[in-house]
């Protein structure tokens, strides 16, 4: 599934060196210390090393370029990816991409994704892995204009809501079972706020890192409650990838992780080369929404919060997959028998 998360070393030198770094990194237990022996080798390694000795893969991402992509596009820009033995090539989500169907064709290597689609898979016997979560918090969010009432879930209930399809299965079915909603609210989505900025009755579906870019931009007043703050719990821009690839190539899956981690704290830092690199692949990120975006993701914690907190970006926990989990079961999404375990691993990343 392809659609928004890396030390190079020359092999002839030090490839006994390498294979014992990588069985280190897969079974490791002391994350500042094989960050420490990564530094060290990729430093003593880069410059002798050829394009030749890179090891190809595709990430495939969710939508078009935009920040939240940020760590990825930082992590190529910077050649972060390289440092790594890797020649990463990102391709662009959108629409009309499926994702899933591209990861499990051998199309892309790793995919961004999404909790829900995570375990829809296990229900459907799809071999897709998550194997680290750059988002802890879902930006998913509901807009509605100031000073009408509507300023919390609570009193959305029995209010109309433009939801998208996709919305609709996601979370919707939460916001039925937590907080009473019925289908009867629903209305069609528009993918745009011109309709919403000329009904201050109008409720939909924004995304925290973007809503008020937008709204200003049109003129509007409006408010973002994030499902995240109030009891929506699914990871975002997870990185996935297929058991076989865990199974045959776990120190490759290893380094892919780790450079793209790397990518988001450097995106975070310095944010220029990423957004260079998200501007040539996307014209209509303006520096503006760049930088509203990545000022959002840090106010909300959208990245790091949470587990990322302690344990850095990626993390993940078997406490936090439970959690949503019982809130798909309790929403009659997914079978309270499904072993959703199956689903993500642990290993490639801190955790708790």
């Amino acid at each position: 599934m392809a659609h928004g998360l890396h030390a190079t070393l020359h092999w002839v030198t030090l490839g006994l060196m390498m294979k014992y770094n990588f069985e280190w990194l897969r079974f490791r237990r002391n994350r500042v210390m094989v960050q420490g022996a990564i530094a060290v080798l990729s430093l003593s390694a880069v410059s002798a090393v050829s394009a030749q000795e890179l090891d190809e893969v595709t990430v495939g991402m969710s939508w078009y370029a935009q920040a939240e992509h940020g760590g990825f596009y930082q992590a190529k820009a910077e050649g972060i990816y390289e440092n790594h033995g890797l020649d990463v090539t990102i391709r662009d989500g959108g629409p009309n991409v499926n994702g899933m169907q591209l990861l499990m064709g051998g199309a892309t290597d790793f995919q961004t994704g999404y909790s829900l689609n995570t375990l829809n898979a296990v229900k459907q016997g799809i071999p897709l892995v998550t194997i680290a979560a750059i988002m802890q918090k879902d930006p998913q969010t509901l807009v509605a204009h100031k000073g009408v009432g509507h300023d919390s879930l609570e009193k959305l209930k029995g209010e109309p809501i433009k939801i998208p399809t996709a919305g609709r299965v996601a979370y919707w079915p939460w916001l039925k079972a937590k907080y009473d909603y019925s289908d009867s609210q629903l209305r069609p989505y528009d993918y745009n706020f011109g309709p919403f900025v000329a009904d201050e009755q109008a409720i939909q579906q924004g995304y925290i890192t973007n809503d008020g870019y937008f709204l200003a931009q049109a003129g509007a007043e409006a408010q973002s409650i994030l499902l995240a703050d109030n009891g929506w719990s699914p990871y975002a821009y997870t990185i996935d990838t297929t058991q076989q690839t865990i199974d045959a190539q776990p120190e490759l899956v290893q380094r892919f992780v780790d450079a793209t981690v790397e990518g988001y704290r450097r995106y975070f830092e310095n944010p220029a080369p990423g957004n260079a690199l998200i501007q040539e692949r996307n014209a209509d990120q303006a520096d503006a929404l760049l930088v509203y975006s990545l000022d959002k993701m840090k106010q909300y914690g959208i990245v790091k919060s949470g587990d990322a907190e302690q344990y850095g970006i990626g993390a993940m926990s078997d406490a936090r997959w439970q959690t949503f989990f019982q809130q798909m079961v309790d929403a009659k999404v997914l079978p309270a028998d499904l072993d959703y375990e199956k689903g993500y691993a642990l290993e490639f990343i801190d955790h708790p």
